[in-house]
């Protein structure tokens, strides 16, 4: 099945849409989110699973990534949860995922030498809206994610990965597989991002499929 690649402003469009016309409640679509993404993680990387470590940011992608540390957990896996960025900057679907995985008491760190003992890691820093070159924290987080022996599945886009271009806004995420929702991403399909994504699983309402990259 082929689709054309879009842009993040597309993106935001749709995701406007859905939530406020249709009425799709956001939380409700980062629930679909990162069920793909725990679906793609269990069924092709059921080898991998000894000590999921999920990098989570403090936006939405990383509200997604601690949904998806949620689900694994639930589903038996170990899951670390890494947290990289401000708190204080949360997002209100982030902090209502976070309360989730406090109640489940799902382990959580800002200590990077964590992913030294991964087996898989999820990459839920940043989504489609990275337009800066990554710096800092984030910065750090992506060179330790590269440099770890660990499976990388990223969530929407790799971290550090131009949305529209393709760009590697200074670092970015090398990824063996990206779950990226409803549409394929232009940055996905050009540029550095073709090299970055890895594998490219499309989530979307029809359901879930791989790409050619």
């Amino acid at each position: 099945m082929k689709q054309e690649a879009i842009t993040a402003e597309q993106m935001r469009h749709y995701d406007s849409y859905t939530i406020n016309t249709i009425g799709i409640p956001s939380l409700v679509l980062m629930e679909r989110a990162a069920l793909a993404v725990r679906d793609e993680i269990l069924n092709a990387f059921p080898l991998n699973l000894d000590h999921v470590v999920v990098v989570a940011g403090s936006g939405n992608n990383g509200g997604d990534g601690l949904d998806v540390a949620r689900l694994l957990h639930i589903a038996g896996v170990r899951v670390t949860i890494l947290n990289v960025g401000n708190p204080d900057h949360a997002s209100a679907e982030h902090q209502v995922q976070d309360k989730i995985c406090q109640y489940y008491q799902i382990p959580q760190t800002r200590d990077r030498t964590i992913l030294n003992r991964a087996s898989l890691v999820v990459d839920a820093m940043f989504g489609i809206g990275i337009d800066r070159p990554v710096k800092g924290n984030y910065a750090d987080a992506i060179t330790a994610i590269n440099n770890c022996p660990a499976v990388v599945i990223a969530v929407d886009m790799p971290s550090g990965i131009n949305t529209d271009t393709g760009e590697v806004m200074g670092v970015a995420v090398k990824a063996t597989a990206t779950v990226t929702f409803a549409f394929n991403k232009v940055g996905l399909t050009t540029g550095d991002g073709k090299d970055y994504a890895g594998r490219i699983v499309i989530a979307d309402d029809m359901g879930t499929y791989a790409t050619d990259n």
